[in-house]
């Protein structure tokens, strides 16, 4: 998996999920949670906690308006164009799935012990203080 940020959509697994979304609306927000929530599931995959961080800042983006974190257009569009009460029922789930992805049974958080660590976890918890 190529990674050239430690932004949600700066790696391979991001920005294909911005595409996702655009193509299946909240779906794919629901479904990026709820995969990382499945209590089947041991450990939780390093491609599963990115689609997480994803899923969880086009969520704030549609809950505070911002949308100067996405890096796509179509997903910027998107976003301004969702009503925001359609996706407030999924804050709860995303700050659980957050909680996972940046717990000890996943991958993600083992992927940033260098010296880009510091700015991915403000990243992680700006997105955090976001979701309340």
């Amino acid at each position: 998996m190529k990674v050239w940020g430690t932004g949600p959509f700066d790696n391979e697994v991001g920005a294909a999920f911005a595409q996702e979304v655009q193509q299946d609306g909240p779906l794919a927000l629901a479904e990026a949670f709820e995969v990382a929530l499945d209590p089947d599931t041991d450990f939780l995959a390093a491609e599963e906690g990115h689609r997480v961080l994803a899923a969880a800042q086009i969520l704030v983006s549609v809950l505070t308006g911002d949308t100067a974190p996405l890096t796509d257009a179509g997903l910027r569009a998107w976003v301004q164009g969702v009503p925001r009460a359609d996706l407030l029922p999924l804050r709860d789930l995303a700050r659980e799935a957050l909680d996972r992805t940046l717990g000890p049974d996943s991958d993600l958080p083992d992927l940033w012990e260098d010296e880009d660590a510091q700015v991915w976890q403000g990243t992680v918890q700006s997105l955090q203080s976001h979701l309340g």
